[in-house]
């Protein structure tokens, strides 16, 4: 009997509803079913995959925070910090903007490599001020992130892959942003859903019809027991 390959999920985008908002509860069983080890990698906030790994009642390997943070089930690895970060956020507040998320900002609250900021704030003088401070803001598609240039999710990836033994040629991996291009650089197999932006599209083995978790159970269903 054929085995089920490694998984790498991303959760905005991709385990989410069609609508864009709430996980799609759909994605409960076939993960916590899954006959192999699971990585959800995100650019949330480190408290988040966690949470969902519990909740779904599987073991605790995550990237978050866009490769920031890194948990074995055993060890959290630091790749950033985020005193630079948050000087950049205190620097686009001097300028007269802010976050976006109002005064309690739990978006933000539990980061711990990284800061996010809404959408609907502008993108040109928040990336002026992080590239003064030596950063990097990426578009997720769901917020502005303000990272470290060397912290990606494919590196926080491999290093679960030895920690934990997983054989990422084997892994299969589902996402669709930019945060997830190296992810699909670091597996064997790599799909992006329908709902994905272009640099996602393009680093894919192969880009999905359906969006959100649709596209991402249509991949489950189709790996199931091919490794």
């Amino acid at each position: 009997m054929t085995a089920d390959p490694p998984l790498v999920l991303d959760i905005d985008g991709t385990l989410t509803r069609p609508e864009g908002w709430g996980i799609d509860p759909r994605v409960f069983d076939p993960i916590r079913n899954w006959e192999a080890p699971v990585v959800i990698a995100t650019g949330k906030a480190f408290p988040y995959p966690v949470a969902l790994c519990h909740f779904m009642a599987v073991p605790e390997l995550v990237v978050a925070e866009n490769g920031g943070v890194v948990y074995t089930g055993d060890d959290v690895f630091f790749t950033a910090d985020r005193e630079a970060a948050q000087a950049v956020l205190e620097d686009y507040r001097a300028a007269g903007y802010s976050s976006g998320w109002g005064p309690e900002n739990t978006v933000n609250r539990w980061r711990e490599t990284e800061i996010a900021v809404n959408l609907e704030q502008p993108v040109g003088p928040l990336r002026e001020i992080a590239a003064k401070h030596g950063l990097e803001v990426i578009d997720t598609g769901y917020a502005y992130h303000v990272k470290d240039t060397n912290s990606n999710k494919g590196d926080g990836l491999e290093t679960i892959a030895d920690r934990v033994g997983i054989d990422l040629g084997a892994a299969v991996a589902v996402g669709d942003s930019v945060n997830d291009v190296s992810t699909f650089r670091a597996v064997g197999r790599s799909f992006a859903v329908a709902n994905a932006d272009e640099t996602a599209k393009a680093a894919a083995d192969e880009v999905l019809e359906e969006v959100h978790a649709d596209g991402t159970l249509a991949v489950l269903e189709r790996v199931r027991g091919s490794a």
